[in-house]
């Protein structure tokens, strides 16, 4: 239901009743998630970093502010990054092959492709194989294993309340930025995510309303049990009063432009590489892993998420992270997140994406800082505005990512920039995505077909679609057990109930022998439960005419009537139906030209 559809007042209080406690109960759930997910990773930290390598890396001040500890044995950290990585693969190969990579992908895939369904063990196997796989060391991120949680989840619901395509698809996306919006600690970022995270160029604006409940509730529970800080600690940044300096944040847009480009393509690359290894997908994991822990020897401050440094750097601290050696670690950074999650190992890639962008910021601040006489703006305004910039080209989400961004620095005062920054690296980066589930709009969407087909339904009839040669019936006095033998052994959905005179009186479906007891199925007649006012069609409809039956009534199944005689059956048409006829239609259209 769109935001800017006109809703009868008893449609809206029927869309509230619906949509508010499913969105409170993704929103709880995505919060227990992520609250799990950070504590599952702290323990597989502390236990294979900090114990056995003896590494601490620094953490943000809203999760601790820890200075980073280098005492560690460093041929010790090639081993545990590569069990890390065998562990995760073994895990995720042996028990749900779709958790692998980074989540949020899997998610988008599932929401356009797959009509809204994740099977409920998935989210499960991508916590815990995120969480070793990052805690090892693997360069990762946290977003996409709290994203699947959630949109696990809004799935599962979906299933257990039957609801339909449409709502299915939209509990997901919520559950989706219910996720991240807690984890990042990022409620409004995090609802708008939801809506804008599908397409590279739009919005699935009916996902708005149940995110921002669902996000805030994710958040509040984060929150309760974590402490309330911004992941970057409340950041003074001053307020932007300067329009002399949109040149150089400009500037900065297109560097995260450019480097956004390397970094999708060297992900897809190594992910295509190890595609083509011909050794068993539960080793992969492991030789990235080895890999990633042979950079790591040299260059610390590519392992693990990395959110620490980027505290160190809007700190305008750097002791332990010169600033000449940023280059460096931005190129290992790409190196080692696509070694990690494309050999198939489990993470997400968003929080990568924030610390490249971040240290590229430091980059440009510090060469502005060089070559331009009395330069204004300190370090921490470029870190974080090269945050934004980077992921929002990449991940095409740049009004999401400058509020998450704002909210993770808690300062709203560097829009202006910001926006101009992330929208040239927006056009900079053009059709390169990190999500490659992403499209360019509703209207490729199958979830959005029905939406962008009318004209061509427009011309073709319900007569061209029906099934009408033989249409199985049920009689009013047959068992309900019967009936649903029937569905079962014919692989449908519904059955037209007639009289003795083959007059329609009714219909009777799966969903109203669920309604049932098994035990009461072979006591009870079909007339009990069956569908008295049925919806029906007639032979000359247009098929949007019909299409628009089905969304109104939220059925896949019509008898067709004769409009001279509607308790006359004629055929029956459903769904596929229409579009099967549909693509063969529009096939034969191109054909054509």
């Amino acid at each position: 239901m769109g935001l800017g559809k006109s809703i009868p007042f008893s449609g809206e209080i029927q869309y509230l009743r619906k949509w508010i406690p499913i969105a409170i109960i993704i929103g709880i759930i995505s919060g227990l998630g992520a609250l799990l997910f950070d504590q599952a990773i702290s323990f597989f930290n502390g236990l294979l970093l900090g114990n056995i390598v003896g590494f601490v890396p620094p953490t943000p001040i809203g999760e601790g502010g820890l200075t980073p500890t280098f005492t560690f044995n460093p041929y010790l950290l090639p081993l545990v990054t590569t069990f890390g990585g065998l562990i995760s693969g073994i895990i995720v190969f042996g028990l749900a092959p779709e958790a692998e990579g980074h989540g949020t992908d899997a998610a988008i895939d599932a929401f356009h492709n797959k009509k809204g369904e994740i099977r409920s063990r998935t989210p499960l196997i991508k916590l815990l194989a995120s969480a070793i796989t990052i805690g090892s060391g693997g360069s990762a991120g946290r977003e996409g294993p709290t994203a699947l949680i959630g949109a696990g989840f809004g799935s599962f619901i979906a299933k257990r309340l039957h609801l339909n395509q449409h709502d299915r698809r939209i509990a997901l996306a919520v559950g989706i930025g219910a996720g991240i919006g807690a984890i990042f600690k990022a409620p409004f970022g995090g609802a708008i995510l939801a809506a804008e995270i599908l397409y590279m160029g739009d919005f699935e604006v009916d996902a708005l309303f149940p995110a921002f409940i669902a996000s805030t509730v994710g958040y509040s529970i984060l929150g309760f049990v974590k402490g309330w800080t911004p992941v970057f600690g409340t950041v003074d940044l001053g307020v932007f009063q300067d329009p002399i300096n949109l040149p150089f944040y400009a500037l900065l847009g297109l560097a995260c432009g450019l480097v956004g480009i390397s970094y999708v393509v060297s992900f897809y690359g190594i992910k295509n590489a190890f595609k083509r290894l011909k050794i068993p997908n539960f080793v992969k994991p492991a030789i990235g892993g080895l890999a990633v822990g042979l950079i790591g020897v040299f260059f610390p401050q590519i392992l693990g998420v990395g959110y620490g440094w980027l505290q160190l750097l809007i700190n305008g601290d750097f002791t332990v992270i010169p600033i000449l050696i940023l280059p460096v670690i931005i190129v290992l950074k790409i190196v080692a997140t696509s070694l990690t999650i494309g050999s198939g190992g489990s993470g997400g890639v968003f929080g990568p994406a924030l610390v490249i962008g971040g240290m590229l910021g430091a980059i440009v601040w510090a060469i502005l800082n060089y070559i331009v006489p009395n330069f204004q703006p300190n370090v921490g305004v470029f870190v974080i505005v090269g945050m934004m910039a980077f992921f929002g080209g990449i991940g095409k989400v740049p009004v999401a990512v400058i509020l998450m961004a704002s909210e993770m620095t808690g300062s709203y005062t560097l829009l202006v920039p910001s926006m101009i920054a992330t929208a040239i690296a927006f056009v900079i980066t053009t059709r390169h995505t990190i999500y490659k589930s992403q499209l360019p709009s509703r209207a490729q969407s199958p979830a959005h077909r029905s939406e962008f087909s009318t004209p061509l339904l427009e011309k073709l009839v319900v007569s061209d679609a029906m099934k009408s040669k033989f249409v199985l019936t049920a009689k009013p006095d047959m068992l309900i057990s019967m009936a649903a033998d029937t569905m079962k052994k014919k692989k449908i959905r519904g059955l037209p109930v007639t009289n003795l005179q083959e007059e329609l009186v009714g219909i009777i479906t799966f969903a109203d022998v669920l309604q049932i007891n098994p035990e009461q199925r072979g006591q009870k007649p079909v007339s009990a439960v069956m569908t008295k006012e049925v919806v029906v069609a007639y032979p000359e409809e247009s098929l949007t005419t019909v299409l628009e039956k089905f969304n109104g009534n939220q059925i896949g199944r019509m008898p067709v009537v004769n409009r001279t005689n509607k308790k006359q059956i004629v055929g029956i048409i459903t769904r596929e139906d229409v579009w099967r006829v549909y693509v063969d239609e529009a096939n034969s259209l191109l054909g054509e030209e």
